[in-house]
């Protein structure tokens, strides 16, 4: 049987997207509220309907309205996306529990109950930080778990790291499931990538020299890759013998042969490379993202710091991705099983 088709929502660049779509998943609308990415999304997936609003002006109408010619009535479909975590994360430490960028985890929900009532929904998945399951945010979170019930799925909400699942990154978030079938929910187990290479020099070690920014830089000026560029270190830190630099968050220097911190800078915060004498590419970012090589972030830095930032590791979307399709399948097989016990 075909796999269902997927909608995502919140999809950024789609580093979730491409985890479904090397499984085998067809991608048939995309959903963000940032241009660079929806032009990434556009660039990457030809043939997916990739779109850009603001899904809290859209609303689950909207959506309905953009499926209404991808889709037929009755299609089997899952739900996908991220919902932005500022909201919930530790690293913002100004955060506040009603913080209105908390809303859109329901929001994600009120769109797939509205798409319940056209599709079927075969199962729903989301991404978030460690932080949405804190204290401060029980209420929001609780609210979460309830809703997943009331629309109809056996909701869990897991911790996955991103080094189990074949990427060079001590990434940690929450993965939300939910399915509308109780033996594809019992069935789903992602599988750890086990014996692979997980350091800094495994992933970037070999390439070439970045280029450095200059105005009027154009992609085609680019060698290797046109994401494999960086601002010119101009910070007097970059000739700093070792023992004189200071730890800081924005001067956090990446170690050969360790994995990477996370991947999610800020402004100005994006991790030197090994050899302290400049910052990551966005390329090299990419990469230690798990990101295949012919991918293409677009947009400017800022943006592609932003997408590359937000992005779900491809690898640990395609186990995400792999373990569904392998539930769905035992499911169907234990359901026509006990059929067959029940008619012999």
């Amino acid at each position: 049987m075909a796999l269902p088709k997927i909608v995502s929502l919140f999809s950024g660049a789609g580093g979730l997207d491409l985890g479904f779509y090397d499984t085998g998943y067809p991608i048939v609308l995309a959903v963000d509220n940032s241009s660079a990415a929806v032009k990434t999304h556009k660039r990457n997936f030809p043939t997916t309907a990739s779109i850009m609003a603001d899904l809290a002006q859209l609303g689950p109408t909207g959506v309905l309205d953009h499926l209404k010619d991808l889709l037929i009535p009755g299609e089997r479909i899952g739900v996908i996306g991220g919902p932005p975590c500022q909201g919930f994360s530790r690293a913002n430490t100004a955060s506040v529990a009603n913080d209105p960028r908390n809303e859109l985890p329901l929001l994600y929900l009120e769109i797939v109950e509205a798409l319940q009532a056209r599709y079927d929904v075969q199962f729903v998945l989301f991404e978030n930080v460690l932080g949405i399951r804190d204290a401060k945010h029980s209420t929001v979170f609780e609210g979460i778990l309830s809703k997943f019930e009331q629309i109809g799925f056996a909701a869990k909400a897991e911790k996955f790291s991103a080094l189990d699942y074949g990427v060079p990154q001590t990434r940690n978030r929450i993965i939300i499931s939910g399915f509308s079938d109780q033996l594809t929910a019992a069935a789903f187990l992602p599988i750890p990538v086990i014996g692979k290479d997980m350091t800094v020099r495994s992933v970037i070690g070999a390439l070439p020299a970045p280029t450095f920014y200059s105005r009027g830089l154009l992609a085609t000026d680019i060698p290797h890759h046109e994401n494999h560029w960086t601002m010119r270190p101009l910070s007097r830190r970059f000739s700093e013998q070792e023992h004189e630099r200071r730890p800081s968050r924005c001067f956090r220097r990446l170690e050969w042969d360790k994995p990477s911190p996370t991947v999610a800078y800020g402004h100005r915060e994006i991790h030197v490379h090994p050899d302290g004498r400049r910052r990551l590419s966005i390329y090299e970012a990419m990469l230690l993202q798990g990101f295949p090589s012919e991918f293409v972030l677009e947009g400017t830095l800022s943006a592609q710091v932003e997408q590359v930032s937000n992005a779900v590791p491809p690898p640990l979307a395609r186990a995400l991705a792999d373990a569904i399709a392998t539930a769905m399948s035992a499911a169907r097989f234990k359901a026509g099983s006990g059929e067959r016990r029940l008619t012999a």
